[in-house]
């Protein structure tokens, strides 16, 4: 059997994280967390983070159901997670459980106001031999 022909995937463009109020949820990700709106996205708001984009959609806006929030958590990079999160804290977010050490990285879980899974992560060790981490 012949494989199928190899697609070139370069990198992902965009994250969609399904949302039930658009002005709730832009208000959570610009002020609560701190992330930088590209300005002009009013109807598909958009947050660039690094080398991937976030966008809120409101699934009825494509005559679609909202099925329910992402279960998978979204990695949100910072360089101490014990401080991200006390800051977060402070700002009323909720977190789920204490930070989870792996033994090279920590990881602190939480959820935007639909219910999406987040998290605040930093790996703190070098990644394994021929493991590739940006």
């Amino acid at each position: 059997m012949t494989p199928p022909p190899a697609i070139d995937v370069e990198r992902v463009d965009f994250i969609s994280v399904p949302v039930t109020d658009l002005t709730r949820a832009t208000a959570f990700y610009e002020s609560v967390l701190g992330l930088k709106r590209v300005p002009g996205r009013d109807t598909w708001p958009e947050f660039t983070i690094g080398n991937v984009s976030l966008y809120l959609v409101d699934p009825t806006q494509m005559g679609r159901r909202f099925e329910g929030p992402h279960s998978a958590s979204i990695a949100l990079h910072v360089a101490n997670v014990a401080a991200a999160r006390a800051d977060l804290e402070e700002r009323g977010v909720a977190f789920d459980g204490d930070i989870f050490d792996t033994g090279v990285c920590h990881m602190g879980f939480f959820r935007d106001p639909d219910g999406n899974a987040l998290m605040l992560h930093h790996r703190y060790a070098p990644p394994a031999a021929g493991a590739h981490v940006t």
